[in-house]
């Protein structure tokens, strides 16, 4: 059975997908949160196999949340389900780790595939947010990475780098880097700035992709 948590601050919403899973045998919603902060503490009490998570909430919003589940409970799974679509908010959600970004206008079956195709390992999105993230994927293409071990880029990450780009490609700061691989914050800042210059990368975001395109990292390392 698969366990399921929604996190929603309207309470209609919270009650109508609830109602969806209701009719689902293989699916159990085992708690609704009506913030970040309350989904997070209902996370590490209850050990979901998959939130549903709104992104734009009081108290403690869907990013932040996200990142702090998949911190404390890296099995479980984490679905954005919101009305936005910009690009700051979907990377900021593969960044922080979720497996799955929907739309609020999306589909009964299509919400539940994507709860159950998470719960299996796999990514879901919506068609619209796939698209932009297939976009960014093509613009890295201006500067094409050969995908084997001869790659000039991965010989010019240091073994510390690697560790610090899997990090951050789980949608990690570098307070939270520094704590788990024992090194100081401004010394983790540093090699952030090798990284984006042999990555080629303008920023932190434009680094990920680009390692997870060419398969230097995945989301679940």
């Amino acid at each position: 059975m698969l366990k399921l948590i929604i996190c929603d601050d309207q309470d209609v919403v919270r009650k109508g997908l609830n109602t969806i899973f209701q009719y689902e045998e293989e699916v159990e919603v085992i708690a609704l949160a009506e913030n970040g902060e309350e989904a997070v503490k209902l996370a590490v009490q209850h050990k979901p196999d998959v939130v549903l998570m709104d992104l734009k909430m009081p108290v403690l919003n869907g990013i932040h949340a996200t990142r702090k589940i998949r911190t404390a409970l890296s099995s479980t799974k984490v679905i954005v389900l919101t009305t936005y679509d910009s690009d700051d908010w979907v990377f900021d959600a593969i960044r922080a780790g979720a497996s799955g970004y929907l739309l609020k206008d999306a589909e009964s079956d299509e919400i539940v595939t994507a709860v159950k195709e998470a719960h299996q390992g796999r990514t879901y999105l919506d068609p619209n947010i796939a698209g932009k993230v297939l976009e960014a994927f093509n613009q890295l293409d201006k500067t094409p990475i050969k995908k084997n071990t001869d790659d000039p880029i991965l010989e010019k990450l240091t073994e510390r780098e690697m560790s610090i780009l899997r990090l951050m490609a789980q949608g990690k700061p570098n307070q939270e880097i520094a704590g788990e691989l024992f090194l100081a914050p401004g010394t983790v800042k540093n090699n952030v700035s090798q990284i984006l210059a042999k990555l080629h990368a303008n920023d932190r975001t434009q680094a990920v992709l680009t390692a997870l395109k060419k398969g230097i990292v995945d989301l679940e390392d």
